[in-house]
């Protein structure tokens, strides 16, 4: 998950007004002001609590670790298991989050783990890396490994996020092995590849780990099923194009990012509604630019059609914040970027990390 204002900024806090009145744990999209934003969370039994969680074996030996509901740091993770020896894809953003999929990775096989793959740097997907084994070797991408490198957040989360997550026990490893392009990683007699779009989509240094024995391909956040899409730290043209690189795998199964997996009969779907949310963003942003529009107002009179209804739709801002900035040739301010989010939102935005 990416970088955000860092907690000594005023331009973080807000004045701690925040509706937690009971939902049963699901999402609130009405927003005050009309738009989908602001989501009440519930700190009783959640379904998108770390219970929820389970390791699914999607193809023989291949094992997807969902955590529902995928919204803000709530990723998917994985795991191959090959003979006497297995690889990790991903970890989780939290210490008992982590523990808990290592936990169901030991009662599932007793290869030793002898590769991680990070598919980028967000910390949903690389905090809780320090719980991996010391021999693990862990690989990712060489900006990924400086990004991770320089992320404040590890450190304490600023209050963007409602409730404030926390991370507990995490160190901050990075990988072993870096990557430009990609490699294959030979594992107990399994195969897995892991390729670079080749260039920036999600983020800088994204990675897709493939097993073309069974033919499963772990996304990492070049997919999101059924959420909102976040490319503020990456490019939205080069998120567009890397959709391309998922088509040409033709899988039989897809592990996302964050969402519920899916099969061969919903890519091309879940391909179209990114591209069409992509151009939906594009747009917006070329519009807002060639009016001298700001990112948030931009968002505000956007009409999100079918998008609203996908959790966490306050991406929009930060999407637009990327793609304003790219289009004018200047760097985007993160914490405006943030800022405007939570204004959109009516408030910080929801995460069930904690729960």
């Amino acid at each position: 998950m990416p970088a955000a204002p860092p907690p000594d900024d005023p331009r973080a806090d807000d004045d701690g007004a925040h509706d937690h009145e009971a939902n049963d744990g699901r999402h609130n999209h009405g927003a005050p002001d009309g738009h989908p934003g602001h989501h009440d969370h519930d700190h009783g039994p959640d379904p998108a609590g770390i219970d929820a969680a389970v390791l699914h074996e999607v193809a023989d030996g291949v094992h997807a670790w969902v955590q529902p509901d995928g919204t803000w740091w709530l990723n998917n993770a994985g795991l191959v298991i090959g003979d006497g020896a297995a690889l990790i894809v991903d970890t989780c953003a939290t210490e008992a989050r982590t523990r808990r999929f290592l936990g169901a990775v030991a009662a599932t096989t007793d290869a030793d783990l002898v590769v991680a793959v990070n598919t980028h740097a967000h910390g949903d997907h690389t905090y809780g890396n320090g719980f991996l084994p010391a021999a693990t070797t862990l690989v990712g991408h060489e900006n990924m490994r400086r990004t991770l490198l320089d992320d404040p957040v590890i450190d304490g989360c600023p209050p963007v996020w409602d409730p404030v997550p926390d991370w507990g026990a995490v160190t901050r490893r990075v990988p072993d092995v870096t990557v430009t392009s990609g490699l294959t990683a030979h594992v107990g007699g399994r195969v897995v590849e892991v390729h670079h779009p080749g260039g920036t989509a999600h983020t800088d240094g994204d990675l897709v780990a493939w097993v073309p024995g069974v033919r499963v391909l772990f996304s990492g956040d070049l997919l999101f099923h059924g959420l909102t899409p976040l490319v503020f730290q990456g490019s939205v043209p080069g998120a567009r194009a890397a959709l391309d690189l998922i088509a040409t795998f033709d899988p039989v199964t897809v592990v996302p990012g964050h969402g519920p997996v899916f099969g061969a009969a919903d890519l091309p779907r879940v391909l179209a509604e990114h591209r069409r949310y992509y151009d939906l963003v594009l747009r917006t942003a070329e519009d807002a630019v060639a009016r001298d529009v700001p990112p948030l107002e931009a968002a505000r009179a956007c009409d999100l059609g079918p998008f609203s209804e996908w959790d966490d739709a306050e991406r929009l801002v930060l999407n637009l914040h990327r793609a304003c900035a790219d289009l004018s040739g200047r760097p985007m301010d993160v914490i405006a970027a943030f800022t405007d989010a939570i204004e959109w939102n009516g408030g910080p935005l929801t995460t069930h990390v904690c729960c």
